[in-house]
């Protein structure tokens, strides 16, 4: 009985929860809000400051969804048309933790706006942190800009090593540098030039790991960088900028090298970077030789066929460089540089050659040796003072001095149509002083995108030269039976004053909010000094003038350019249309002779840029420029230059201004996805009013042969055309490379010979493989192979035509062993196969360098490192040059075998991202601090 209480209990509980989950059953069938299609994703990211992160990468991912965007400048990121409420948000941002999260939404709630996400700091600053969301390359208007993250590359390595994996990029031994075909020639430093400008010092000295972007721009000059008014042709320049937390911090790295045959490489570099602020040495000390460490895809490989070959000689070089870069105060920055150079070289050279014309072809021989000493000091300093946002000034004064020493033993023989020997030394003394300045102004209005700007630029040269002559001439008959023999010694001092001045206005006036007018004014002055007074030295040394071999002539080129210009600039597209009126004078005086020349010419040339882009990663652009190009002294000199008695030189006082027309057209392609790479560029010129020579062969009865004899006259109707491809194609991981390089060019050049039109017309092909593998940790192979034609042909009669076709095979690579990776075997081979040039002057050398090297310490930064260079002793270099009447092939030879020990100290210590007022300083998109 005492049970039915209980039971009756759980009865009555068991009725109460029944009906309670009935009626939440109930409840649970009541009509929901239908899920909706889209939604739109926001939210914000910051640091443990609190301060918000500009361009985190956000990555958006669900059964649905794969979606990417990055923070704005406040640290906010939207994703719009979401299709799921369920999804993962990964945020990453280089110097942060990467922080994944799973949101679970309503997905019937139109906007949804997360949490703010706050991201830790990365703890281990070295460890490398992979970013996905946005493309490694971009096409900007006139820069293509590379995410330095997305390359692999070893620990201590520099920015030449960085820039190898690249696509588009080819890098040499010697620290050239060329993209897409053309050649790179400044380098700068978070948007300032960086140690003068040396593209060879800055990607050869810089380390990899400090490198958040790699740009290459196209430079118009410092006055279209501030207005946007474009004229001329651009130069390339390479501009590096900093990681975030590699922004302040110290860098040492130092290199000690000895070997066989006295040769040493010494290297040191000191640099100190906060932000803006940036000081540093660079010095190093050389004894190698030209050319033998270049294989593969690094530079044209030992024995090319062509002019862009390795120079041979063995050289020693050297010299430091200071570079000084600091933001005084808000208004006021500063950049300067120092350089000191010496560049010593030794070379034998062996040539041979033919030498035609419409008497006939005359075969040569030549040997020398010889000797070429350099050195040069440049300093510059740059100033920037910006009072407020609508003014703007910099100043810029530089100084350079190049003093040159040469020294030539020379054997000449010729056969044929000409039947002489020569033997003597010529010896030259060339000091050359520059100095000058640059003035920028620009004021920017209230209305929009108005602004005027005027540039002002000066430079003064004095360039003497002393030239020493002493050379026996002997004159031989067809049989060789010699009929005179002479000998002339002389001194040839000349002087060269140059005075260059330009003045640039310009003014730009916004229609709309698309589109305005340009206008740019300048007025250029290139005025020159120059004299010869050549002397004939006796046996007992005593020197006389001869006043009809010595000459002072004063000429000037006086150009305007006067510039109208209509610019359309759209979200996909910039179209710039106008004319330019370029008037020009050139006049000159012989003041020894009482001779003058004066000339006017005027131009009409048209204005046309157009850039098409279908996206960030692809565009087009066509541009047009023009401009005129004076003569030289030696071309429009009156007397007659006998300073080289077997071929005296007659200048042309009524000489033309020659005038090239040129059309570029560049396409670019980065498919993001597929991580290939299209890039292709053609550059078409034609020449109106081209200075060419006109060879005349005067007989020599008593002699029975041809005194050659140079003028010079303006021709129209030459023109060129030259084309660069790249195709790259790189893996998901990037351990994959494939490029693919090509040129194609031809020309059609005018000459003369005794009065007769010669047309030589030239073709070059040249096709380039280089895949980059680097599977693993432990293994990087580069195999390389090129092909190579070079033809040429002339239509004087006899002449000779060049067919030259060069095979290239070559291999480096590197293999890392042991458990940390610590111990590298490197190497390196070449072998040439060279068609079309005379057999006793090339032998298809095979090329082997190698080298062993040990890493020490816990990071890596001690390396023992032995080399050995060319191993098999059989590299040479050929040089093929062609001009209008001749051909000439020359071997230099080097001792080229040798073996160095070397020791490199790395050391860094980084201290994070620069700050001010307690707050991450913010970047302009080359890389600068915004103080």
């Amino acid at each position: 009985m005492r049970k039915l209480p209980l039971i009756a209990l759980l009865m009555l509980f068991s009725i109460a929860l029944f009906a309670q989950q009935q009626q939440a059953r109930t409840r649970s069938q009541a009509p929901l809000p239908p899920p909706l299609p889209f939604r739109e994703v926001s939210g914000i990211v910051k640091d443990a400051t609190g301060q918000t992160v500009i361009g985190a990468t956000i990555t958006l991912t669900s059964k649905k969804d794969t979606l990417r965007t990055a923070t704005n400048e406040d640290g906010i990121f939207v994703f719009k048309n979401v299709k799921m409420a369920t999804f993962v948000i990964t945020i990453k941002s280089i110097g942060y933790t990467t922080s994944v999260r799973r949101y679970l939404n309503n997905d019937a709630v139109k906007r949804i706006v997360l949490d703010p996400v706050v991201l830790k700091n990365e703890t281990n600053m070295l460890k490398e942190v992979q970013i996905n969301g946005t493309p490694t390359i971009t096409y900007k208007t006139d820069t293509v800009e590379y995410r330095a993250s997305d390359y692999k590359v070893r620990e201590n390595s520099t920015v030449d090593e960085l820039l190898k994996k690249m696509e588009g990029m080819e890098v040499g031994s010697d620290g050239t540098l060329t993209h897409q075909g053309q050649q790179v020639t400044k380098a700068r430093l978070n948007g300032k030039d960086y140690a003068g400008g040396s593209v060879a010092q800055a990607i050869q000295t810089l380390p990899a790991d400090i490198v958040d972007k790699i740009q290459i721009v196209d430079d118009y000059g410092d006055q279209a960088g501030r207005t946007g008014i474009k004229d001329g042709d651009p130069t390339k320049v390479l501009n590096i900028t900093t990681r975030a937390d590699r922004s302040v911090g110290d860098i040492l790295r130092a290199t000690a090298s000895d070997g066989s045959d006295d040769r040493y490489d010494e290297r040191l570099f000191v640099q100190r970077i906060d932000a803006n602020e940036q000081i540093g040495i660079i010095g190093n000390a050389r004894n190698t030789v030209n050319g033998v460490a270049s294989t593969g895809l690094n530079s044209s490989a030992p024995g090319t066929s062509s002019t862009s070959g390795g120079s041979g000689g063995t050289t020693a070089s050297g010299g430091p460089t200071f570079n000084y870069r600091d933001q005084w105060s808000k208004a006021i920055q500063v950049n300067a540089s120092y350089r000191y150079s010496y560049n010593d070289v030794n070379s034998i050279n062996n040539s041979v050659g033919q030498t035609f014309s419409s008497l006939g072809t005359t075969d040569f021989t030549k040997n020398s040796t010889g000797t070429n000493n350099t050195n040069t000091q440049t300093a510059s300093f740059e100033l920037e003072y910006t009072p407020d946002s609508s003014n703007f000034l910099r100043i810029t004064p530089n100084f350079s001095y190049t003093g040159t020493n040469t020294t030539n033993n020379t054997q000449y023989n010729q056969t044929g149509l000409l039947n002489q020997f020569s033997n003597g030394i010529t010896g030259s003394q060339s000091p050359a002083t520059t100095y000058g300045y640059l003035v920028l102004y620009q004021y920017i209005f209230k209305k929009p995108r108005r602004n005027i700007s005027l540039q002002v630029t000066a430079t003064y040269g004095n360039q003497p030269q002393n030239t020493q002559q002493n050379t026996d001439i002997v004159y031989r008959d067809s049989l060789q039976n010699v009929l005179k023999d002479s000998l002339v010694h002389r001194t040839i001092n000349r002087g060269n004053l140059t005075k260059n001045y330009r003045a640039s206005l310009t003014y730009v006036e916004p229609l709309t909010k698309y589109s305005q007018l340009e206008f740019n004014e300048q007025m250029i002055y290139r005025g020159y000094n120059n004299d010869a007074f050549t002397s004939n030295i006796a046996p007992n040394g005593t020197a006389t003038i001869i006043d009809s071999l010595s000459n002072n002539y004063r000429y000037s080129f006086t150009e305007g350019r006067f510039a109208a210009n209509y610019r359309v600039n759209k979200t996909k597209y910039n179209l710039s249309l106008g004319v330019t009126a370029i008037p020009s004078h050139l006049e000159g005086a012989n003041i020894s002779k009482a001779t003058s020349t004066d000339r006017n010419d005027f131009y009409l040339i048209p204005i046309f840029r157009f850039q098409y882009v279908w996206s960030r990663q692809e565009r087009i652009s066509i541009n047009y420029s023009g401009s005129p190009t004076e003569p030289s002294f030696t071309q429009i000199q009156p007397i007659p230059d006998y300073s080289n008695p077997q071929n005296p030189v007659f200048g042309n006082p009524k000489l033309l201004p020659s005038f090239q027309h040129s059309i570029n057209t560049i396409f670019n392609d980065y498919i993001t996805n597929s991580k290939v790479n299209l890039s292709a560029n053609v550059n078409t010129s034609f020449y109106e009013d081209q200075i060419v020579s006109n060879v005349v062969q005067v007989a020599q009865p008593g002699l029975k042969s041809y005194l050659p004899e140079t003028f010079y006259v303006n021709m129209s109707g030459a023109s060129s055309v030259t084309g660069n491809y790249n195709i790259s194609k790189q893996s998901n991981d990037r351990d994959y490379n494939f490029a693919l390089n090509g040129l194609v060019s031809y020309s059609h050049s005018l000459g003369m010979s005794n009065n007769l039109v010669n047309v030589v017309t030239g073709w070059h092909y040249n096709e380039r493989f280089g895949p980059r593998i680097d599977p693993n940790d432990w293994l990087e192979v580069n195999p390389y192979v090129s092909y190579d034609v070079n033809k040429s042909t002339n239509t004087l009669p006899g002449s000779f035509n060049s067919n030259i076709k060069t095979t290239a095979l070559s291999v480096d690579g590197r293999f890392f062993l042991l458990k940390k990776r610590t111990l590298t075997i490197g190497y390196s081979a070449s072998k040439n196969y060279i068609n079309g040039i005379s057999s006793n002057i090339t032998k298809n050398p095979l090329v082997i360098n190698g080298y062993l090297e040990q890493e020490f310490f816990k990071r890596k930064n001690g390396i023992l490192r032995i080399s050995a260079f060319d191993i098999l002793d059989q590299n040479n270099f050929i040089n093929r040059v062609i001009t209008q009447n001749s051909i000439t092939d020359t071997k230099t030879n080097a001792l080229s075998r040798y073996f160095l020990v070397s020791f490199v100290l790395n050391l860094q210590k980084w201290s994070g991202a620069p700050t001010r007022n307690g707050k991450q300083m913010r970047r302009r998109g080359d890389g600068s601090f915004i103080y």
